[in-house]
Formats: structure tokens, C-alpha cells, sequence
């Protein structure tokens, strides 16, 4: 590129990717630097390898962040449907897996072909292995990077939150936004497997087996199985709540979420069978005989009084569990909070007090629910600003 570029965008992962589409069909020379060797590392690795890229249902109330509002804008101005007709355009085979989720029949590959053909149609120079060891601002901004200096009028971070740092994932864009003087909200990993508290961690022994709950916490509510791991719990219904959960509270789950145990338990009782037996019709059988052993003696059901079958019905619907902990980002799907939104245009993501400095996707105090809802947000940010860098 002979001429200096106007934009620079700051991590190629989707939200870099798509605002670089977006700024170089509008003729914008548009330099996209990434600092591993090859871009999209997680959309490679998401939905199994599949890419589960959109949700039919997204909108603002699939997202946290500390102003709920801020997403509606650029959420509107490009949904799920314009993705998927960027999909079909490329002729990429996709299906619905469940709950609006579009993942690839093929590889999460076909994605990063589809996003670096667009870029490559829209002029974009992307460059790989290009670590950003500093950024500088006069009239326009300065960059030293492993490739040599490079400055720009206008400058894109994309460069994601502290999940999966196996992959590269580091805390720059973090950095960049104090560096200039921006404010962040509390960040902490989400859609993240929960370690047992000291008092459950006997449930290892049940690693591997997986129920159907409803998780309710904080107003929120998912039906989705549950994983017992060696650590803790896992499985969608976990990550999904924990984004909800905060270190010390307690959660809640629905153990029969299809059945009403007022009128479970008394079925099991005229048909003189413990409790562990009739559970075991539910549940897989060790669970029911781990659950059993903590809560409810053993004994034929007849043999109980009514005040103990109520309290057993009313703790199957709603059987609370405290954890230690979280996995940590190195397990976490996503970073939650990140550069707060009151310090963005939600038109056009740029920093309200730094003309020409955008903030993209991950990075960003937006954070989806777990079934391509990031991917989304990713897709529909990236776009907003490059309408406008």
C-alpha cells in the first residue's frame, strides 16, 4: 500500500474483520493488523469447530452490560438475516441446531474464507504476525509495530477480551482505552464452568453425567442441561447462568423443569417405590442415588409424612448450590464487561472524548448469552463503525 492507510484496525477477529469489510467498501484504505499468524483463531474453534455463527432471536435483551440500551442501535442496523445473506451469498451449507442457533454443516473455516474473500474484494491489506507495541497520538495516530511504524487518522480496537489466552487473547485493548484516558466496568470471565464449594466436592464422583435443569438466577432463567465435572458444574445451563452469578451468591435449579413434583411424589408414592427409584426415571441413576443420599431418606415414599414430601417437592424445584469459584478465563467463553458504553457513540462506536478512536466487539461492556448471540454483536459492531471510521 503506497499510500498511508485511514484506518487501522487492531485484531482480526470478527468484529475486526467485519469493520474492515464495511470501512474498505466504502473506499477507506484500510490496514487490518493481527498479532498472531492467521486471523479468526475463535471463530475457527467456536461451536465445536462448527462456528455457530448467529442466533435468529438476537436482540438487546440476549446481552449484559452495564447500559442495556447501548446495543439496540447497531443490533438493528445489521441482523442475524444480513449475516446469513452474506452466508448464502458464499454458498456456505448451514442448519438450525436448536433455539436460532446457525452453525456451519461444514468447518467454522468456510467463515474466515467468506470474511477474508469480502476483505480482499474490499481492498483490505491484512497483515499477520504484527504485534502493536505502542500507540501515539498527535493529529493522527502513530503505531510501532513488529512490521515497522504505521500512523493513521482513524484507529479501530478489536482485539477481544482475556478469553482463551491460548489463543492469543491478551488485555491490549484494555490498555489503549485507560491509555486515552477511557473508563472500564468490572471484567470478569463468563459463560464459564463453576468450581464446587467445599461442602459438594464429593459430586466429582458424578463427572460426566449430565441433567436437564432450569438454572434461575437473578431474574434469569435457562433450560439447559447441566454437566457434572471433576471441579464443578458445566454444560449450557451453567455458562449461560453464570454470566448472572456473582462470587458468594447462591444458585437455584429446577431439577424436574418438564414435571410438577407436587404430583410426582405422590405418583411415586402410590406406587410404593423409594424416592432414588422414581427419580431414576428422570435423571441418570447415579444421580438420583447421590441426591437422594443428601436429601431424602431411605425409605418408601408411604413411610414419609406430608410436611417431608412438600419439602422435597418444593427442593426439586428450586435446589440451591454454592460454588468456590469460576474456571477462569483459560475456560470462559467470554470477557464480561470491558470499555464502558457511556464512553462510546452507539451509532458509530467512537470514543465520545477521542475523535477517531473505535472500539469493536468483545472488548466492549456487551456481552451475549451463549448461542452465537457474541458472534452477533461481533458482527453487527464491526459494522456500525465501519460506516463511519
Amino acid at each position: 500500500m503506497s499510500a498511508p492507510p485511514d484506518v487501522i484496525i487492531i485484531g482480526a477477529g470478527a468484529a475486526g474483520l467485519m469493520c474492515a469489510i464495511e470501512a474498505g467498501k466504502r473506499g477507506r484504505r484500510v490496514v487490518l493488523l493481527e498479532h498472531s499468524e492467521v486471523v479468526g483463531r475463535k471463530i475457527a474453534i467456536s461451536g465445536g469447530g462448527r462456528c455457530n455463527f448467529t442466533n435468529l432471536g438476537a436482540g438487546s435483551d440476549n446481552y449484559l452490560s452495564a447500559n442495556p440500551d447501548f446495543c439496540k442501535s447497531a443490533l438493528a442496523r445489521y441482523t442475524p438475516w444480513d449475516f446469513i445473506a452474506l452466508v448464502d451469498s458464499h454458498r456456505i451449507p448451514y442448519h438450525e441446531k436448536k433455539l436460532g442457533q446457525q452453525f456451519c454443516d461444514g468447518s467454522a473455516r468456510a467463515i474466515i474464507d467468506l470474511l477474508l474473500a469480502e476483505c480482499a474484494v474490499a481492498g483490505v491489506e491484512v497483515r499477520v504476525n504484527c504485534r502493536v507495541a505502542e500507540v501515539r497520538r498527535s493529529d493522527r495516530f502513530h503505531l510501532e509495530t513488529g512490521t515497522g511504524p504505521l500512523d493513521c487518522a482513524t484507529l479501530v480496537i478489536a482485539t477481544g477480551g482475556l478469553s482463551f489466552a491460548k489463543l492469543g487473547a491478551t488485555d491490549f485493548g484494555y490498555r489503549i482505552a485507560r491509555q486515552f484516558g477511557l473508563k472500564l466496568t468490572d471484567i470478569r470471565p463468563g459463560l464459564v464452568p463453576l468450581t464446587f464449594a467445599a461442602e459438594d466436592m464429593a459430586l466429582h464422583e458424578l463427572s460426566g453425567l449430565s441433567v436437564p435443569v432450569a438454572a434461575r438466577h437473578a431474574g434469569a432463567e435457562f433450560r439447559e442441561n447441566l454437566l457434572f465435572t471433576h471441579r464443578g458444574l458445566s454444560g449450557p445451563a451453567i455458562l449461560q447462568i453464570s454470566s448472572f452469578w456473582r462470587e458468594g451468591e447462591t444458585l437455584h435449579f429446577d431439577l424436574l423443569p418438564d414435571e410438577n413434583a407436587d404430583a410426582f411424589i405422590p405418583r411415586a408414592r402410590e406406587e410404593n417405590t423409594d424416592l432414588a427409584s422414581a427419580l431414576g426415571t428422570q435423571w441418570p441413576r447415579r444421580f438420583a442415588e447421590a441426591w437422594c443420599k443428601r436429601h431424602a431418606p431411605a425409605k418408601p415414599l408411604r413411610h414419609s409424612k406430608a410436611r417431608e414430601l412438600a419439602d422435597l417437592a418444593a427442593l426439586l424445584h428450586a435446589w440451591p448450590m454454592r460454588f468456590a469459584g469460576t474456571e477462569g478465563y483459560p475456560k470462559a467463553e467470554v470477557t464480561l464487561g470491558g470499555v464502558d458504553t457511556r464512553e462510546l457513540s452507539s451509532k458509530t462506536m467512537e470514543a465520545r472524548s477521542v475523535p477517531g478512536l473505535f472500539f469493536v466487539g468483545e472488548v466492549v461492556d456487551v456481552t451475549g448469552w451463549l448461542g452465537g448471540y457474541n458472534f452477533q454483536w461481533a458482527w453487527a459492531s464491526g459494522h456500525a463503525a465501519g460506516q463511519f471510521v
